[in-house]
């Protein structure tokens, strides 16, 4: 089956700067595919040439065959990471209002049970929560029946209650065959929404894969996790990490290392072993230091 999205050798200069460096990529045609890099990656810049608002330096963008195009834009549903809702009006009248932009829509009722917008559908859009707001953005997003949707930081600033949920309708647009294209910050959810995942940095990937092969690929070892007042003045044969109120020790030999820490005389009340996470692969490629 040929990719629903091609993308070869993309760049793009802002001045003196290069903000992508060449990428290319394919995303199948039903799958959920994420971008994720630190700030200053080209991330953010990338996406907005693939939903047709930022014009390429060079490169090309294949939606089913052609460029993007009529096509794209009707077959597209784009969920930005800031919109501005109309004041003064209602989420039914939101919901309208963008129903009569699309000459093909999803019936508002579908929209609303989906969305579980049902017990605010009078309440004035400034009042929602961010939960509520973001379900409503996604319902925003998916009135046009979409082929493809792009999803820009959709959880960013919800507790993780919200969070979950809205990942739950991420999974059911999956399941109908939608193309999902996500950026997030968070490696959880890109853990547990994404098929396939690109990190980005300096304009370039510097990684390509399923979460799984990626973490497989790098890393052959587990993480043992102590409070770190259990370590307190204690002498270990071994690296450790300090984090905070806790410390982590890298080991590939995990019986070895309980071993090592019961002879120094550490309790292992606290203990915790843990895999590998995206955060751990993020940090690795990309380092620790602050970007803005």
């Amino acid at each position: 089956m040929s990719p629903l999205l091609q993308i070869q050798n993309l760049v793009k200069h802002y001045k003196d700067v290069e903000a992508v460096r060449g990428v290319s990529f394919d995303i199948q045609r039903g799958s959920c595919f994420g971008l994720l890099g630190p700030n200053g990656a080209g991330k953010t810049t990338t996406v907005e040439m693939l939903e047709g608002i930022t014009i390429p330096t060079r490169g090309e963008i294949i939606y089913q065959g052609q460029p993007l195009g009529d096509r794209f834009r009707y077959e597209a549903g784009i969920m930005f990471q800031t919109t501005a809702l109309q004041d003064f009006i209602t989420v039914h009248e939101t919901l309208k209002l963008f129903q009569r932009l699309y000459d093909k829509t999803v019936p508002l009722e579908e929209l609303i049970e989906r969305c579980a917008l049902q017990e605010f559908l009078t309440r004035d859009t400034r009042k929602l929560s961010g939960g509520q707001r973001q379900r409503l953005l996604l319902a925003l997003t998916l009135i046009n029946v979409p082929e493809i949707l792009f999803l820009d930081e959709p959880t960013t600033g919800l507790d993780p209650q919200a969070r979950r949920n809205f990942w739950e309708l991420v999974h059911g647009i999956k399941r109908e065959g939608k193309t999902v294209i996500l950026t997030t910050h968070y490696m959880e959810e890109a853990y547990e929404l994404c098929d396939k995942i690109i990190i980005m940095d300096h304009g370039k990937i510097i990684a390509e894969g399923t979460p799984q092969q990626l973490l497989a690929q790098h890393f052959s070892d587990v993480v043992a996790v102590l409070p770190t007042s259990e370590l307190a003045n204690i002498s270990l044969p071994m690296p450790v990490i300090k984090n905070g109120d806790s410390c982590e020790i890298i080991t590939q030999n995990v019986d070895q290392t309980i071993q090592q820490l019961i002879d120094a005389g550490v309790s292992l009340t606290g203990l915790r072993i843990r895999e590998r996470t995206l955060d751990d692969l993020f940090l690795q490629l990309t380092g620790k230091e602050l970007r803005t």
